[in-house]
């Protein structure tokens, strides 16, 4: 996975307070290997009518269809019968519009799934029961189930769902799901994990998917599409000061009537909004300006809140490139020491006193691991010293920057609270580190 496809997932899906119930819903789906992720998403095409039957056709196996087939189209996981990748599908229903994430299971992929849950609106955390102990009140969760449900809820994914499938096999189903139910409830109190519902489906025949199966499994909620149909898409932090990644410079000539001859400095505005006459300080020149005017995406003069292109003209000239930040002065206090959870992503484990290159918005910076304060047990959420963090964990870490970044809270903001970081190697995404 590309550090840019990362990044533009970190800051990317962004909208107003008043959009968020009818904008198109950006989802994933999530959990272990098998859990038949694919094949709920390939019912969910089907039963919505969102498939062509050329389509239908072309992922028939020995004469009966393969829904999985619909997501995985790369030829290794038509070989191997695996997501590998993030595969992204549309479909609307007369209610809504969906973006459908199709996450891997596998361990080895985490990093593909984190980047697909960055900038989700919401998670559906499939948990096959077949795998389970479902007879037993006390069973365990699988552990990769565990791991995506901790990822999806440090990533801040507004509304996570459980769906427990495969319930279609099994000899008792109530009592599966009931118990299952129990084990999920009891994981997401210990984790701080807020579940806006736990629905009983089968993905392969398609019971509780698009229509509601009353009383089934002794459910009595609406089906998985009725539900997701009610979430919220992701709101613009437009409550916080006002903040700006440059991520393009563009020059007019001094006979332009755009910008007056100025340059203008395009990118996404990441919170708060901007309007001609606001002060704004330049990271890290520290220079200070006012905005002389504001362009939205198709050049039209008007302010622009958070989440939107805007073209910035300022009243005068001042050194600014591409990844320099334009920030409200006093809003954000720029600091070189950042402590920092890690879902730590390279196959090489991450040791304290390692350098990486750090992307925050379009800035690139040094940062060096300076200390490693624990990693988090998955199977007991208990904080655990550690000299290194392996492959597909998390931790708790504080970097060393080589120059000062303008951060908040993740919790505060996803935008400002994100970083990545990269091999200076081998330029492969090593982390993704969200500001404590």
């Amino acid at each position: 996975m590309t550090t840019k496809s990362l990044t533009t997932r970190l800051d990317n899906g962004i909208h107003t307070d008043h959009e968020a119930h009818r904008a198109a819903l950006r989802f994933i789906t999530c959990g272990s290997v098998d859990d038949g992720k694919s094949t709920l998403i390939g019912r969910l095409l089907v039963d919505s009518k969102s498939v062509l039957q050329d389509q239908l056709a072309g992922v028939q196996r020995a004469g009966e269809t393969d829904l999985a087939l619909l997501t995985d189209g790369l030829s290794a996981e038509r070989e191997q019968g695996i997501t590998i990748d993030v595969a992204y599908r549309y479909f609307n229903t007369p209610g809504r519009k969906f973006i459908i994430g199709d996450a891997p299971g596998h361990e080895q992929y985490t990093r593909n799934m984190v980047t697909a849950a960055s900038s989700a609106d919401a998670a559906v955390v499939l948990v096959d029961a077949t795998k389970l102990q479902w007879q037993d009140p006390d069973l365990e969760l699988l552990r990769q189930t565990r791991r995506h449900s901790l990822l999806v809820n440090l990533l801040r994914v507004p509304s996570i769902v459980f769906a427990i499938n495969k319930l279609d096999a099994v000899d008792d189903p109530t009592l599966a799901f009931n118990n299952i139910r129990g084990a999920l409830q009891a994981f997401t109190t210990a984790a701080g994990i807020t579940a806006r519902a736990v629905v009983p489906i089968s993905a392969l025949k398609g019971t509780n998917v698009v229509t509601g199966s009353p009383g089934w499994c002794g459910y009595a909620g609406p089906s998985l599409l009725a539900l997701l149909e009610t979430l919220d898409a992701t709101t613009a932090e437009t409550a916080e000061a006002f903040s700006f990644p440059v991520q393009w410079v563009e020059k007019f000539s001094s006979s332009s009537d755009t910008s007056q001859g100025r340059r203008v400095f395009w990118g996404r505005v990441a919170t708060g909004t901007i309007a001609p006459g606001q002060q704004v300080k330049v990271l890290p020149s520290g220079q200070t300006a006012t905005v002389a005017q504001v362009l939205n995406h198709v050049r039209e003069p008007r302010s622009v809140p958070a989440g939107h292109s805007a073209g910035i003209v300022l009243d005068r000239e001042v050194d600014v490139s591409r990844g320099d930040w334009l920030l409200a002065p006093g809003s954000v206090e720029p600091s070189r020491e950042i402590s920092a959870t890690v879902a730590w992503m390279d196959d090489e484990p991450l040791v304290a006193g390692r350098v990486y290159w750090a992307l925050h918005g379009h800035r690139w910076v040094k940062a060096k691991i300076k200390r490693i304060v624990h990693k988090l047990d998955i199977n007991t959420l208990a904080e655990e010293d550690a000299d290194h963090l392996e492959p597909n964990s998390i931790g708790h870490v504080e970097l060393a920057l080589q120059e000062p970044l303008a951060t908040l809270p993740y919790q505060r903001s996803r935008i400002l609270g994100s970083l990545v970081l990269v091999d200076t190697a081998t330029h492969k995404t090593s982390g993704a580190v969200l500001v404590r």
